[in-house]
């Protein structure tokens, strides 16, 4: 293989690592998991805030509780202390007062309590379902990174074996050859070298003035396009 064809197949080998590439990133699988990981962080953004309100009502529901514990179990006492033996008229007056306002304090209790439950019952409600959630798009995240595997399986073999051959042709080349050519791939989108077809240059197409077509053919079989500046090889295909 002669440097003009080994620039060519070059040319050809990056081509084709181009669109296996974009092949790869525009597979659907990949949308989807870019879908599903923003519904995952999503997911576990409210999630946290979630347990955390959710904590925080554990903690108001507990010391209502322990509120409402109290106040039962003093107004025991007290009635407890009211039923033994004989006490005063003012005595009982106050053990009266005593348990009305505990009463009152249950009654208040109770009252707060209620829709302190409820809070919390809607935030475990919710925890549930933000973690079923979470657990459907990790499934999911499983399930779509196997059939994208799966679905690229070829295409990584390919992008692998032409890598190897990459390697291989740019190994070849001279390295001032070699830069030359990567500093126009990178300009040129991947078209960095083109043949003479007559006196027409296969990739910018625009005409050879019979001057310059003469200076090429007599020059070196890889030279630089006067027009667009790609590499340009100024034998045919085939050509020795």
């Amino acid at each position: 293989m002669t440097v003009a064809d080994t620039l060519v197949r070059l040319q050809e080998v990056d081509l084709e690592l181009l669109k296996h590439a974009s092949t790869l990133s525009a597979m659907p699988q990949r949308k989807r998991l870019q879908t599903i990981e923003l519904a995952a962080r999503k997911v576990s953004s409210e999630l946290k805030g979630i347990v955390g309100q959710r904590k925080d009502a554990e903690t108001e529901v507990a010391d209502a509780e322990e509120a409402l514990a109290h106040y039962r179990e003093k107004t025991v006492e007290v009635q407890a202390a009211a039923d033994a033996g004989e006490h005063t008229h003012r005595e009982i007056r106050d053990f009266e007062q005593q348990l009305t306002s505990l009463a009152k304090r249950i009654e208040k209790s109770e009252y707060t309590l209620r829709p302190l439950r409820e809070r919390l019952e809607r935030l475990e409600r919710a925890e549930r379902n933000a973690r079923a959630t979470a657990e459907r798009l990790e499934g999911e995240r499983t399930a779509t990174e196997a059939t994208l595997a799966e679905a690229s399986s070829t295409l990584r073999s390919d992008i692998v074996r032409l890598s190897r051959e990459r390697d291989e042709l740019a190994g070849r080349l001279e390295p001032t050859l070699l830069e030359r050519y990567e500093t126009a791939r990178k300009r040129f989108k991947g078209l960095a070298v083109e043949r003479l077809r007559g006196n027409v240059p296969s990739v910018c197409r625009v005409k050879l003035q019979p001057s310059s077509f003469h200076d090429l053919a007599q020059g070196d079989e890889i030279t630089e396009c006067p027009y667009c500046h790609r590499i340009l090889i100024t034998s045919e295909e085939g050509q020795q």
